[in-house]
């Protein structure tokens, strides 16, 4: 079984990686033994759709896998259906090996961020699955988080593969694989609710199935060349691609805009002057540093749950 110690970033601590007692071969439980991570705040970030509160719980689809997740005292208790031989492909989703407070001492001391991670502690960013990630942001446009979650529960219910659930549990599915939407008709996908959506979803899943759009080829390329590439595709724009970069793919400096984060910028940043795109992203380049992407993401979930009242940068 591969070591969960191999392969630690400068920005992991050996410390709080792997599991606190190592599993049997074959397991469907385990412990990550990790700290400061609020489950719930990061499930419900906006940076994934598929996780539902059940008993106190966490439950979800990772990849093949149905899960069950909550926190213990020593850390993330995991529970699958069927027994799993290497707990790796877990951490990585939940990133749980990441440092967070070696992330959080790159971040600048500005008031208003420091308001959003004293709001947000344990706040972290999930690694998704690219081709999940793309399909999910592009049903996300002009849609509020519960509708996304209805959407993308209704595509997996119609066309995933179902996965394995503990007796008696209702069914629960995989995401649907690129080539098995790439054969759907327009109106097949516009069923599940995402109305003009479908018609993007269809041609961006042809176009990974014929391999066109190569998604494995694009973690080796540099952000900007791999941004390039993503919105090439039909119906991805800046803010799509960004949330793939940094969901998706780990680039810790891509920095989606949508209207929650623009509005942070514009109020606590630049004092609500207009200011253009070019500005922005200059100021995103060199202010935030290079974990850019997490700060985005707590300025984002700060901006959308807390009250109007906001810090802002001193004079």
């Amino acid at each position: 079984m591969k070591s969960q110690t191999q392969q630690v970033s400068k920005f992991e601590d050996a410390t709080i990686t792997g599991v606190s007692k190592p599993p049997p071969p074959f397991s469907t439980r385990t412990i990550l033994s990790v700290r400061n991570y609020d489950l719930g705040l990061t499930l419900t970030s906006g940076q994934t759709f598929r996780w539902v509160r059940q008993q106190g719980a966490w439950e979800g689809v990772v990849g093949p896998h149905w899960v069950r997740l909550h926190v213990a005292l020593e850390g993330i208790r995991a529970e699958t259906a069927v027994p799993v031989t290497n707990w790796d492909w877990l951490a990585a989703y939940l990133q749980s090996r990441v440092n967070l407070e070696a992330v959080l001492k790159t971040f600048p001391p500005d008031a208003p961020l420091g308001a959003a991670v004293a709001a947000c502690r344990g706040l972290r960013l999930l690694r998704q699955d690219p081709w999940e990630c793309l399909a999910s942001f592009l049903l996300s446009s002009t849609k509020q988080i519960v509708q996304i979650q209805q959407i993308i529960a209704m595509l997996c219910a119609r066309y995933g593969s179902p996965v394995a659930v503990p007796p008696g549990h209702e069914p629960a599915f995989a995401f649907p694989c690129a080539d098995r939407l790439a054969g759907c008709e327009e109106a097949e996908l516009r069923a599940c609710k995402m109305g003009f959506r479908a018609r993007y979803l269809r041609a961006v899943a042809q176009k990974v199935t014929s391999g066109e759009m190569d998604l494995r080829r694009l973690a080796v390329l540099s952000m900007d060349e791999a941004r390039s590439r993503l919105m090439e595709l039909p119906g991805v724009g800046r803010k799509i691609a960004d949330c793939v970069l940094l969901f998706g793919y780990g680039f810790q400096q891509a920095f989606p805009v949508d209207v929650w984060v623009m509005r942070a910028l514009g109020r606590l940043y630049f004092r609500g002057r207009r200011v253009t795109g070019r500005r922005r992203e200059r100021f995103v380049a060199t202010h935030f540093g290079p974990h850019a992407g997490y700060a985005q993401q707590y300025l984002f979930h700060y901006m959308r749950t807390r009250g109007a009242s906001r810090p802002r940068v001193a004079d």
